[in-house]
């Protein structure tokens, strides 16, 4: 079936203005894991799918780009696309990650999303665009260009997030939150007045914006301990292959094995500076005293073990497991 000349016209504009494109946001949502959710792939593949994907109920218009933002440890796809097997309107927003060493990789599941755009739009091969930012948009820019033949747009990377963050905290529900140690998790309702905020932003290494308005931003300071950090450091500690291994090594550990906490030092919570119990006074404070510890007991003839072996150190003599390391060095890092 031929296409009209209005949808001929939108693709068209779709394609040579993708920033021009207004998604409908009406009723949007995040889905939770489910039978409709792509599977997650191995994390030896080094690329997960996020589950959490956002459903578009109402986004009719053709989308033809796919987004994506090139870190120095990780780059993160996202890209629309229609509900699987169903005759419902809108679609969804899917969220992937990659390593970004692992370019071929990523760079083929691209060309997957190009054949597929092509099959469903019936449209010109060329016709999808790539909208990178990050460092890697510029330092792969010829490497995607060759290896896609598609038009690759480079976009600045701190307006891109603060407009991604303003439309979470503008449109989504259940999305923004506050954490405290002391309260459960309280999510704030989409809200218009939003300025001025501070975004912290933790990638490789970590930056802190404040952000005035639309576009208004400016850097007030920052650190080079991040993401990169955590992983480079845990890759020493405890032998993970990968960032996600890493993270679920720390979801299994208990810091309070490795770092100094306040009730180590008071016996309770220190109430006059509101600090409680179990807040970190030092990170991996503990670590020296209980390996002097161990190796005391060793020339005794005891010794601190294991507990856990789920992922081998290239330490042999070292006391501690990798889970409770990479729980305490995620807090230290966070």
């Amino acid at each position: 079936m031929e296409k009209s000349n209005n949808e001929s016209a939108l693709i068209d504009d779709t394609i040579h203005r993708p920033s021009a494109i207004k998604i409908n946001v009406a009723g949007a949502f995040i889905l939770e894991s489910g039978s409709d959710t792509p599977q997650n792939q191995s994390h030896e593949d080094g690329v997960s799918h996020d589950t959490r994907d956002i459903r578009l109920p109402h986004h009719k218009a053709i989308v033809s780009h796919v987004a994506v933002d090139i870190g120095g440890s990780l780059a993160k796809l996202v890209y629309f696309s229609r509900e699987p097997e169903s005759r419902e309107l809108g679609g969804r927003l899917n969220f992937f990650k990659f390593e970004t060493t692992r370019i071929e990789q990523w760079l083929e599941y691209i060309k997957g999303l190009k054949a597929e755009h092509r099959a469903v739009n019936g449209s010109n091969p060329k016709e999808l665009c790539v909208v990178a930012t990050g460092g890697g948009a510029y330092k792969y820019y010829d490497r995607m260009k060759d290896a896609l033949n598609v038009e690759v747009l480079r976009e600045d990377e701190m307006e891109c997030l603060i407009i991604g963050l303003d439309f979470f905290i503008t449109e989504i529900p259940r999305e923004v939150f506050t954490y405290s140690d002391a309260e459960d998790i309280r999510f704030t309702e989409p809200k218009v007045d939003i300025y001025p905020y501070l975004l912290v932003n933790i990638g490789s290494g970590v930056s802190m914006i404040k952000v005035s308005g639309p576009r208004q931003f400016e850097r007030i300071g920052g650190t080079s301990l991040g993401g990169g950090t955590l992983w480079g450091l845990l890759s020493l500690l405890t032998g993970a292959p990968t960032f996600d291994a890493m993270l679920e090594l720390a979801d299994k550990g208990d810091n309070n094995s490795v770092d100094l906490l306040v009730g180590d030092i008071y016996g309770t919570d220190y109430g006059k500076t509101g600090l409680k119990s179990n807040a970190i006074a030092s990170s991996f404070g503990k670590v020296f005293k209980m390996k002097q510890q161990a190796e005391a007991d060793a020339e005794d003839g005891e010794g601190l073990g294991h507990r856990h072996n789920s992922v081998e150190s290239p330490d042999d003599a070292r006391h501690f497991s990798p889970e409770d390391i990479s729980r305490s060095l995620l807090y230290a890092i966070r």
